[in-house]
């Protein structure tokens, strides 16, 4: 990564990480006697939430609001909202009856620390703070926070990212076409960046239409070559370097992009999404620049 890119990362998680844990501190009180330890259910929301992570797609929120403006405090809330969301979505991924996995973010998974019905809730939870979150924005007007919760849970749901994970399962074992498996991961992991870039700009109070449309663009192209880059390091990467086990796709014989092109047309078509994204905000002035480095940090990462 580049040090302006490191530094606009460094930047976001600190601004998030206390919000993340304040987000949780008032089921915290309400739920556990003072000074004691937290009950089940908020220790597993804390593992899995507190437990570090990219937090890429608050950043992308952040990024997304400087370009169409300036970050706000409703920024700080949407930001939170959707690592909240994408937290509880890992919780369930990691099921037993899902990916069945038991490392996350180089951690036991929180099934295998507290058990499968607590991870259950704990997933719950999560997403119902995610729109208490929103709920709470006072400082846009209530139509806009109305279309921020809209927006999440069209990407949280059965039109979005539950649909995806409800096909990839249909789908484990069988070979799709390139068609299928492209709306098979814009739904399950390209929907809620999507929304994070999107959000993210309406929270800095934007309603340009063109623009919205230009961001919107950039994160179904950014989605979907953040699911080529996630497959080609499963394939290739190491389970110290993942922080989760590698070659998990193989073993549950999922459908990916390198199962179906292999790693050399995988690797051509993450580079074609990438200069995709990059010109849907190419008109854009350098407020998007922090959009421009995280699309190309996407494509290099290694976990």
């Amino acid at each position: 990564m580049t040090g302006t890119l490191t530094d606009f990362l460094s930047a976001c998680r600190t601004r998030l990480e206390p919000r993340l844990a304040a987000a949780l501190a008032t089921d915290r009180a309400l739920t556990s006697a003072p000074d004691a330890n937290p009950p089940p259910l908020i220790a597993a929301m804390e593992h899995s939430l507190l437990g570090g992570g990219k937090r890429l797609r608050p950043c992308l929120a952040y990024a997304a609001a400087a370009a169409a403006g300036a970050p706000s405090a409703a920024t700080d809330q949407v930001a939170v909202a959707v690592e909240l969301l994408h937290t509880y979505s890992l919780i369930h991924d990691d099921l037993p009856a899902m990916d069945d996995d038991d490392l996350r973010r180089g951690r036991p998974t929180c099934h295998r620390v507290f058990g499968e019905a607590m991870a259950i809730l704990a997933g719950d939870a999560l997403q119902a703070l995610a729109f208490t979150q929103l709920s709470a924005i006072d400082s846009l007007p209530a139509r806009t926070t109305l279309r921020l919760i809209q927006r999440l849970a069209q990407a949280a749901g059965a039109q979005g990212m539950v649909l995806g994970q409800a096909m990839d399962l249909q789908a484990t074992g069988k070979t799709l076409d390139r068609h299928t498996l492209e709306i098979m991961h814009r739904r399950k992991t390209g929907d809620l960046i999507v929304a994070s870039v999107v959000m993210g700009a309406i929270s800095a109070g934007t309603d340009d239409t063109a623009l919205l449309a230009a961001l919107d663009d950039y994160g179904h192209q950014l989605g979907l070559a953040f699911q080529v880059r996630d497959d080609l390091l499963d394939a290739e990467e190491t389970t110290a370097t993942l922080g989760k086990h590698s070659g998990a796709d193989q073993r549950l014989h999922k459908a990916t992009f390198v199962t179906l092109l292999g790693p050399d047309e995988a690797r051509a078509s993450l580079r074609e999404l990438h200069a995709r994204s990059l010109a849907a905000i190419a008109h854009l002035d350098a407020r998007a620049e922090p959009l421009r480095q995280l699309a190309d940090y996407a494509v290099v990462r290694r976990d």
